[in-house]
């Protein structure tokens, strides 16, 4: 099951199955707009949050939270949550949810949430969303990772969508895509032959109970290419960039029995980090290349992203200051020649008697 929170994160909800999928949303129009099995209402007292949602608010989603806490709390142990950082309704029922995780004594692995939140991209989105964000990941975000009750958090970002002019449905649909050839990884331990290793279900839960942030991806595995340099060219553009690797789990398919080997590469790669990823090799007779899907796991504390989202908002700030005050009307210089002053004066002096006195204190005055 896939919970959706406000507009943005209903539709990657929906998209990840509708028959599967519960929405929440402050506006009953919204929700409507949605496919999914169930729709949550969360009441807020404006009218206008009723029929148009929170806006950029995110107090009025703070607000409606406390109509559906405990229905909602329930519904996401062990589940994936959606939802975008910068709007109003996300961005508020997830913070109070978050500190509702946080306050936890102690999560049960199989109940822990994996959180993915799509980020704004500074350079085109509004600074309210941006504001919003830098709330939302020193606050709520921060205090969840610290508290260990969180499971994997998974951080998209807008960035590819508007450098790539990609419509928002078929980013949605890039976005889940490229979650769910993760997500398919004990899935398809099941389907395939198993030449080496192993990744079960409850191996994968583990992995999602880890309170880090996720960054996965899928390529075809070239091994007389250096993986290291695999991994940069193939890193997940709709997610945030991974920093150290703590953890690892990786699927490799391959289309015969003699490229079975190649996994130990991939091996020796993580070692040099002292990090053992959970791994799996399966015969794959429907490819032709070898593919490889992998997850790593690191820690970036929230503080860090918040200071990357402030100095980006910042360069932005400066640049439209910038460019605002060279939108005014430029005066032309006047330059002032001394010679040429003089000899005017002089001119008129001749004319009105005034003394050499009289002249210097006026060309003082000039300059």
């Amino acid at each position: 099951m896939a919970i959706g929170i406000g507009g943005a994160g209903s539709k990657l909800a929906s998209l990840m199955g509708a028959d599967h999928a519960v929405i929440v949303n402050v506006s009953q129009t919204e929700l409507d707009k949605v496919p999914a099995r169930d729709r949550i209402l969360a009441v807020t007292h404006s009218t206008r949050g009723q029929f148009q949602g929170a806006g950029k608010n995110p107090n009025v989603g703070k607000t409606a939270y406390t109509s559906i806490r405990d229905e909602l709390y329930e519904l996401i142990k062990g589940d994936v949550v959606f939802t975008s950082t910068g709007g109003g309704t996300g961005n508020g029922i997830a913070s109070v949810l978050l500190d509702k995780v946080a306050s936890q004594d102690e999560i049960d692995l199989n109940n822990k949430t994996v959180f993915s939140f799509v980020l704004p991209y500074v350079e085109r989105e509004s600074s309210e969303y941006v504001e919003n964000t830098v709330d939302f990941l020193k606050g709520p975000v921060s205090r969840g990772i610290d508290s260990g009750n969180t499971g994997n958090i998974i951080l998209f970002s807008n960035k590819l969508k508007f450098e790539g002019r990609i419509a928002e449905h078929d980013y949605n649909s890039l976005m889940i895509s490229s979650l769910r050839s993760f997500m398919d990884i004990p899935k398809k331990g099941d389907e395939l032959e198993l030449l080496d290793g192993h990744i079960d279900h409850e191996d994968f839960r583990v992995y999602l109970s880890k309170p880090y942030f996720n960054h996965f991806c899928q390529f075809e595995y070239t091994p007389e290419v250096p993986f290291s340099d695999l991994f940069r060219e193939h890193c997940n553009p709709l997610l945030l960039p991974p920093e150290q690797t703590i953890e690892a789990m990786f699927l490799l398919e391959v289309p015969s029995r003699e490229e079975t080997g190649l996994f130990y590469n991939l091996l020796d790669y993580f070692a040099d980090d002292d990090v053992k990823p959970a791994y799996g090799v399966v015969l794959n007779p429907r490819i032709t290349k070898p593919l490889l899907t992998l997850s790593v796991l690191y820690s970036r504390k929230p503080k860090e992203l918040v200071e990357d989202f402030s100095h980006m908002a910042k360069k932005m700030t400066q640049r439209k200051l910038k460019k605002t005050i060279n939108q005014f009307v430029q005066l032309e210089e006047r330059r002032l020649s001394v010679e040429e002053e003089v000899r005017k004066m002089e001119e008129s002096d001749e004319q009105t008697g005034n003394s050499v006195l009289d002249v210097l204190a006026r060309l003082k005055k000039l300059r």
